[in-house]
Order: C-alpha cells, then structure tokens, then sequence
C-alpha cells in the first residue's frame, strides 16, 4: 500500500493502471474495462486495511484460479515501499540467469519481475549470453527452454512451451489384444472368410484368408493433483493432458484436491483455453488442501473397473505431500497397482537433485509405483513420452529412491 501513499495520495489511480500493464504483461486478461471497475471496487471498498484492498482487487482482476499466484505475486511485489522496489530491481540486475537464485523464488516470482522491469529483461539477455560466451557454456536457448522450470518460465516462455507441447510426439504405445482382424499378409487362417470367398466361386478355388491380433493404443487415465502446492505445474500439465486427449481415443482424466473431479467431457474440447476453463469451472477445490487417499478410494470404488481395462496406463501427477493416514493410502495404491498394467507418478519435488523420500506419503506410495518420474520441464515431458513408448530408463526405477530413504 505504501507504494500509492507516500507523497502520491492523489495517485492511487494511476498507480491501479500501472498494476494492470504489469498483470497483463505477466499474462493475465486484463482489458481497459476491467480497470474501470477495479477503481470502482477501491472507491466502494475503501482502502482502510491492506487486506481490503488486496481482496477489492482480486474480485476483478483474478478471473480464474490459476491466475490466483501469479496475482498474488504481483500485489507482493508492486504494492511495497519504494526503497524495497529498488531493492528489488538491483537483485532482479544481479541474479542473472543463476539456477540456484531461480530456484529460490517464489512461483511467478521471475514472470512478474519481468513484467515490471521489461527494459531491464531487455537489457538482461544480453549479458546472459555474453557470459555464456565467455564462459564457453554452447547451450542453446532451445535447450535453456526444455531443461527450464514451468514455475521460473516468463510469460512468453510459457506461452512457447504450450506451442511445444502441442507439437510434441506423442507415445507410439501399441500393444496386441486379443481380438483378430483381417489381414492381407499371411498369417493365422480365417475359416469363415475362407469359406464365404470359396462360395464366390462355386468352390472350385479356395483361396485362404487371415487373420491376427489387432493393435491398439492403451486407455491411459490420469490423476492430477490441483492442490495449492501443485498450482504452478497443473496449469502446464493440464495442457499436456488436453494434447494428449485430442491425438488418441480413451484418455480418461481426472482431478483432485479434496475430492475427485471426472474432466474427460471438459478435456475433449478443442480449444485448449476453453478446454482449461471448462475445467475450471468444474473443480471446486481448485488450490486448496490435498486428501490422496480419499480421492484415490473413490477413484478404486466409483471409476476403476469403468476406464481401468485393457491394460490401462495410470499417470499419477501429485508431489505426494499427503494429509490422511498412511494405511490408507498404501491399501488404495495397492489396489490401483494391482488394477492396472502400469502407475506412473509424476513428481515436480524431483526436480531439486537433493530430493529424498522421507516424507510418508511418498514412502508410503512409492512400493506401489513401476516409474518415479519428474514433471517440471519440457524436457522431463519428453522423457515421459519416452516412457510410455516402452523405453524408459533404470533411472526412474522406484526402488532406488525407497533404498536411498
């Protein structure tokens, strides 16, 4: 609130129009009208507390949940003293491209920073490059981008990301069932096609027809956490699910927080931003708590002899940080384990190279886990791919992380 009121009293408008540019660059929707009525909801609010006029703001400018930490973030940082935003702007100068200052920030920290010094960022790639040179780093920008965190990525590197997700090659995961098809290519005879083409030609010619196994893709089904802790990597993910559902048949989604969230209907529309804000509108637990046994027996009693048959693939997108009891956690992931041909979990807590299984959720899910996988980068959604094709890696073999724990 200082920000407006040191010896600008009569510039709080200005400096709400100011706060829009930024959340617009950060990448939120906000239009001329939107500021209109955030000075409207000020004037009705007043301004007597912080929280008041925080919350006065929100109702207008946050229009979905997932914008809630990117708002957060910029109400933080643009509505302080003015010695602590040049404070600000002399660390947001030194720390460069550093990994280990990056990975330090808060989530969207690096996205609205940007967004309220763009001349700096201008003047910032620059010198990052000149000290790759100089420091003989040839890594490309393009590989800066795939190794880069979803929750450190600009708004622009967000926006390439979903472009390169939606170019992404999916997972060739054909596998043989047992119903047979015809074929042209000699193989297991077909009786009753042998026979009614022998009929064709008074049976003076038989020729043999064949038939074999057909193949199909795997039902994949996905249960993605929405939790607060996982908000700024369900946005991403949810876009890798849309992706993957519009390319292959009988991809069944799932959201949880709280409670379970069937979003398969919302997932099959073909805009992805439609697609994201149907889901939206449909979780009402959108960042709140995290309850995976809970949402994981009614997954096991409601929806898993439904969409689990036929050697179904289970994606588990949780950092697995659990509030219910662990009996019951492990019973629910031994019955999905034993329901399926495969459960994957996608960890974003993978991402930091000192991670280790100590908390007992993780313990507890982890003997009932094939692959352990991060799911931070595009380059750690390229694995999963991968992985789904059939050629994982020992790295993401489970049982190395219980030894370790």
């Amino acid at each position: 609130m200082s920000a407006a009121t040191p010896d600008t009293a009569g510039k709080l408008v200005e400096n709400i129009v100011h706060f829009a540019r930024v959340l617009r660059r950060a990448g939120l929707p906000v239009g001329p009208a939107s500021v209109i009525d955030a000075v409207r909801a000020v004037e009705v609010a007043g301004v007597a507390t912080r929280g008041d006029f925080y919350w006065a703001l929100h109702s207008i400018f946050v229009t979905r949940r997932e914008h809630r930490a990117i708002f957060d973030e910029a109400f933080r940082l643009f509505w302080r003293p003015r010695r602590n935003l040049e404070q600000l702007l002399s660390n947001f100068l030194e720390r460069g491209d550093d990994p280990e200052a990056a990975e330090a920030e808060r989530p969207a920290a690096a996205r609205v920073a940007a967004a309220m010094f763009p001349e700096v960022a201008m003047q910032r790639e620059p010198t990052i490059r000149e000290q790759e040179i100089e420091t003989r780093l040839l890594v490309s920008e393009e590989e800066r981008l795939q190794r880069r965190d979803f929750a450190q990525m600009s708004a622009a590197e967000i926006a390439e990301a979903k472009r390169r997700i939606d170019a992404m090659r999916l997972p060739e995961d054909r596998v043989r069932s047992r119903r047979l098809v015809a074929t042209s290519t000699p193989g297991k005879i077909d009786p009753r096609r042998t026979f009614r083409a022998s009929l064709r030609t008074g049976a003076r010619m038989i020729l043999l027809r064949h038939r074999r196994k057909a193949e199909m893709n795997p039902p994949i089904v996905i249960l993605a956490d929405i939790s607060g802790s996982m908000g700024e990597y369900s946005r991403i993910f949810l876009h890798f699910m849309h992706a993957l559902g519009e390319r292959r048949r009988r991809v069944h989604s799932f959201l949880f927080g709280t409670r379970l969230t069937n979003v398969t209907r919302q997932l099959r529309l073909k805009d992805p931003d439609e697609a994201l804000a149907a889901c939206s509108d449909a979780v009402v637990d959108w960042s709140g708590g995290t309850r995976i046994a809970t949402a994981l027996h009614t997954f096991n009693r409601l929806w898993s002899r439904r969409v689990l048959g036929q050697g179904a693939i289970v994606l588990l997108f949780t950092d697995g940080l659990e509030r219910d009891t662990d009996e019951d956690l492990a019973r629910e992931m031994d019955r999905l384990h034993r329901s399926c041909r495969r459960v994957i979990w996608l960890n974003p807590l993978l991402r930091y190279e000192g991670f280790e299984a100590k908390a007992r959720g993780i313990r507890a899910m982890l003997p009932y886990v094939d692959e352990f996988r991060p799911v931070h980068s595009l380059a750690a959604i390229a694995d999963l791919c991968d992985a789904l094709s059939e050629r994982g890696s020992a790295a993401a073999d489970p049982r190395r992380w219980l030894a370790a724990a």
